[in-house]
């Protein structure tokens, strides 16, 4: 979740919908996010909306405390139940994500959890993720969020190489993430993921290999593989300027990409999102597909967004901020938007273009079908899928989704 925070129209104090944005709710499904914003450390790439307990220090008091965020965030929880009224609709997918979610004590996870169950309730088949860093779990702490309810786990191991590690300021250690795994199995996890970074300065081809490898050895059932980003304002930015670490420029970013999709597709793995892959269906991230889809969801915590209908709207950022506008009894969101019938349709087009099936032709306007139509001479877009009426991305034209897209909805 980046940090920076759109303008936007005021949110009101009691968070209220427009009517629109309820017309026909029960009838879609609804995930909730919740954001989890404390890190032990800065990693040196990171631009999330993330404190260390040292930023915090005297800006939100106990207000921005972690051992009473359990309770902070399950306010905004009871204020969902208001604002989305009475429908019955449950839960379809909790993701709770971060910073790092386990810094919290596992029963503060589960307390979370809890909360919307009996808010809510939870479909007999939701899924239930959390994000994890390596170092801050145990077999203790994973089966203590699997009992709790917990059925899907996603580690940050980024890199198997330790120099790779270094240059993120990551602070696991090698070879933990996949003891992580093994951990997560054994505690009863049906679906454990791994999130992988490539690109990163100063690694080579031979490091990615090694890490791809060393995430398959340990036996996932999904794998997220991302481009590493840098972002203005973080500690990376600032040393790749200073020119203390080289920039990786996108030919490498390619090539990368090609090492990931043959290495895991011949592991059993097939590509469903351009930046992931799961060994069948049920290991795919509902979570995710619900933000691909357009979807409804309800994001709790600093900084998190939230959509419902049409509307989009985002919290304040600090967590002192966000604390006392609950304890208050009002409404953390810091702006919204509504999106007209457009916005969506375009949405739709950047969003499930990077799906494995792809977007309907008929979401195209003109010019955006004369794009595809020339996407697919180009070997960009797969020919069976289009006489079919959709725009599904060949390998190729994963490897420049960005620049297709931008084609498609102008």
């Amino acid at each position: 979740m980046p940090s920076a925070l759109p303008d936007g129209e005021p949110v009101p104090a009691d968070g209220a919908l427009p009517a629109s944005a309820l017309a026909g709710a029960a009838e879609r499904p609804l995930g909730f996010y919740l954001h989890v914003p404390y890190c032990a450390t800065r990693c040196g790439y990171c631009d999330f909306n993330t404190y260390t307990a040292t930023e915090l220090r005297g800006t939100g008091g106990v207000l921005a405390s972690r051992d009473n965020y359990a309770e902070t965030l399950t306010d905004e929880i009871r204020l969902a139940r208001k604002v989305l009224g009475d429908d019955p609709r449950e839960v379809r997918t909790v993701f709770v994500g971060g910073g790092t979610p386990t810094l919290l004590a596992a029963g503060d996870l589960v307390r979370m959890l809890h909360a919307i169950r009996d808010e809510f309730g939870l479909a007999p088949d939701a899924e239930i993720t959390t994000e994890a860093n390596p170092e801050s779990v145990d077999p203790a702490y994973l089966a203590t969020l699997r009992e709790g309810g917990f059925n899907r786990i996603s580690f940050g191991m980024q890199s198997a190489e330790q120099h790779v590690l270094k240059i993120l300021d990551r602070t696991h250690t090698p070879g933990r993430p996949e003891a992580c795994v093994a951990e997560a199995r054994a505690a009863g996890f049906d679906h454990v993921n791994l999130d992988l970074i490539y690109g990163t300065p100063g690694e080579s081809d031979d490091d990615w290999r090694a890490s791809l490898d060393a995430a398959l050895g340990a036996g996932p059932d999904h794998v997220s593989a991302y481009a590493l980003i840098v972002e203005e304002g973080t500690q990376l930015a600032r040393r790749i300027r200073r020119g203390e670490v080289p920039m990786t420029d996108d030919d490498v970013h390619a090539d990368r990409y090609l090492i990931a999709e043959e290495t895991l597709s011949a592991a059993g793995f097939d590509w469903y999102e351009v930046s992931n892959w799961a060994t069948s269906d049920a290991g795919r991230c509902l979570h995710n597909e619900l933000y691909w889809r357009g979807a409804d969801w309800w994001g709790a915590g600093p900084g998190a967004h939230s959509h419902v209908g049409g509307v989009r709207w985002w919290n304040v950022k600090h967590p002192g901020a966000y604390a006392g506008a609950l304890a208050a009894g009002r409404s953390p969101g810091a702006g919204r938007e509504v999106l007209t019938e457009e916005d969506r349709r375009v949405e739709r087009v950047l969003l499930e273009l990077r799906l494995r099936e792809g977007v309907p032709l008929s979401l195209l306007r003109e010019a955006g079908l004369a794009a595809s139509r020339r996407a697919l001479s180009e070997g960009l877009l797969q020919a069976g899928p289009y006489e079919d009426g959709r725009a599904v991305l060949t390998l190729r034209g994963r490897l420049l989704a960005d620049a297709v897209v931008r084609d498609l909805v102008d």
